[in-house]
């Protein structure tokens, strides 16, 4: 029975999926009890062999023993189920797992119960953590509300300091602002007392002395302050000197009446009720005397006993009318006539035909810019003075007695001379044919074209060349002597002016137009007053520009070598 036993626990059925009869009893009656289940039952045994049932008999513990038997469902055999009854009767502990759709389901079952328990478990953590997320997040921002709350708090004590503050300011302000007001107003009230009484006093002297005129009109209130007119007086005297009168003015007296009797009708202002209107004479003067010195605005007023800002005005405003009332006849481009007449008196002092006027260009020094500083920078006035120098620039064409034709005004000092010539209205005009047939003399600075003149300035020059350059700077001396004169007479052209940027054009063209009644006139200057002209022409990058204009030149040169124009006779 033992070996069958054995047999039975070597037996195994893999292919059998039935439900598993899991039989448990103590380790003392696991040998009895098989032995007569075999003995009381056999067919048990031919059952198991039939079927192929596996028996397993493992001693998985010290305590106890484990049968493991696979066996046909009660479905598909029934005598097997009734057999295995009495068998199962016999062992105490016995534990029958059903199939494996029930055992399934009952795992299912279980499974659910657990996940639900764990999903519980799991809903009831996250839960937990959200509410501790939560309130940590809420903390967070109760503290940032409460550091807000504290800022905003600092913040109005702050705003309410400083009003505070800026109130406290703006009424002590008010009260120095009343006090300065109450004591002006004392002031006015003081001094128009004091109007009053000498106004009284006035009229009733002139009632005293005229008792019978009624036709004299309201008196003036005397507002105006007391300034010294002493200086001007005794200039404006017929007994004053006229020597005197032209080195102060750098006119004589019947040149300055020509001007103010030019300008009378333009700078001529009525008296009003408040005051007397400064008389044309002394209109003009002021301007004239401000021009002719450069002497700060200040001396200007003590001189005439007017105010600074009525002495700016003044020369601003007759400045504005020599523009426009004599420049129109005294600087303008000549007729045929005239043109023919300076043909003919520079072809007697060069030799050379055709030559209508004298050309060269000079610079004002200025106070630097506040704009375009650069452009104004004239480099070299400053590696000569070896001083930092702005200035504009003062083109200008004249006749053989040094009088201005054409003039232009206000370029940056930093442009060259040609430059200068293209952006000038001379240059329009000569391109429009407005100067053919003619020549206009200019210096190395300029270009040769076909109504520019200019000499010869490569190196190694020839003998023809080297006679005509000599007599252009005949011509040449002409211009700049004009220029010497016209910064002799005017000493505000002299040194760094006063004067706005915008309004030195206007400055300047009045000096011209002075200068052109002066030399009309034939005001002649001290010969120790001379002011020097230093060169600073620079020639040009293309200085030909015309091929015509070379030939001509060439031709000139020659004419004047063969007869005995060019000083050059003695070589014969």
């Amino acid at each position: 029975m033992m070996s069958e036993s054995r047999r039975i626990s070597q037996l195994s059925a893999p292919s059998l999926t039935k439900p598993l009869l899991l039989l448990e009893t103590s380790s003392q009656s696991v040998e009895t009890a098989f032995t007569s289940i075999l003995t009381q039952k056999p067919q048990f045994f031919n059952w198991c062999l039939t079927f192929s049932a596996a028996f397993t008999l493992a001693f998985h513990r010290a305590n106890g023993l484990h049968m493991y038997m696979k066996l046909p469902s009660a479905n598909q055999d029934p005598d097997c189920s009734a057999s295995l009854r009495p068998v199962l009767d016999l062992f105490p502990h016995t534990h029958i797992q059903m199939d494996d759709t029930q055992q399934r389901r009952r795992r299912r079952r279980r499974r659910e119960i657990s996940d639900a328990g764990n999903s519980d478990e799991k809903q009831v953590k996250v839960k937990g953590l959200n509410e501790i997320i939560t309130s940590i997040t809420l903390l967070q921002d109760q503290e940032k509300d409460e550091s807000n709350r504290d800022e905003m708090v600092r913040y109005v004590e702050n705003h309410r300091e400083r009003k505070r503050e800026i109130l406290d300011y703006s009424a002590k302000s008010e009260g120095l602002h009343r006090d300065a007001d109450r004591a002006d107003a004392s002031r006015r009230r003081k001094s128009m007392a004091n109007s009053v009484s000498a106004a009284v006093v006035a009229v009733a002297a002139a009632a005293e002395d005229k008792p019978s005129d009624k036709s004299a009109g309201p008196q003036r209130r005397l507002w105006v302050r007391n300034r010294s007119k002493d200086w001007w007086e005794q200039c404006n005297s017929p007994e004053f000197p006229d020597e005197e009168f032209k080195k102060a003015f750098r006119m004589g007296k019947g040149t300055f009446d020509f001007i103010c009797n030019e300008l009378s009708s333009v700078v001529a202002k009525e008296n009003t009720m408040l005051r007397d209107a400064v008389p044309v004479r002394q209109r003009v003067a002021v301007c004239v005397w401000r021009l002719a010195t450069g002497e700060p605005l200040r001396l200007v007023s003590k001189k005439f006993g007017l105010g600074i800002s009525t002495c700016h005005k003044l020369v601003l405003e007759v400045c504005s009318a020599i523009r426009n009332v004599l420049m129109p006849k005294f600087l303008r481009w000549p007729d045929d006539e005239g043109l023919s007449q300076f043909k003919a008196e520079f072809e007697a002092i060069s030799g050379i035909p055709n030559v209508v006027g004298s050309m060269y260009t000079t610079h004002i020094p200025i106070i630097a810019p506040k704009n375009s500083v650069a452009a104004y920078f004239n480099r070299r006035h400053t590696e000569r003075n070896q001083k930092t120098s702005y200035s504009i620039t003062v083109q200008g064409v004249v006749d053989p007695r040094g009088v201005f034709t054409d003039v232009c005004i206000g370029y940056p000092g930093s442009m060259p001379d040609d430059q200068v010539l293209e952006k000038s209205t001379l240059f329009q005009r000569a391109n429009a044919g407005f100067y053919n047939g003619v020549w206009i003399v200019g210096g190395s600075g300029y270009p040769l074209m076909d109504w520019v003149l200019v000499p010869y300035t490569h190196q190694h020059l020839t003998w023809t060349q080297h006679a005509f350059n000599e007599k252009i700077a005949e011509v040449q001396r002409a211009a700049k002597d004009s220029f010497a004169r016209l910064k002799t007479r005017w000493g505000c052209l002299q040194k760094r002016t006063e004067v706005k940027l915008q309004d030195l054009p206007i400055v300047l063209g009045a000096c011209c137009v002075l200068h052109n009644i002066c030399e009309m006139r034939e005001e002649g200057l001290e010969p120790l007053d001379k002011f020097e002209i230093f060169d600073d022409e620079m020639v040009p990058e293309i200085g030909l520009r015309s091929a015509n204009a070379m030939k001509a030149r060439d031709t000139i040169a020659h004419n004047l070598l063969h007869h005995n124009h060019a000083g050059t006779s003695f070589l014969s």
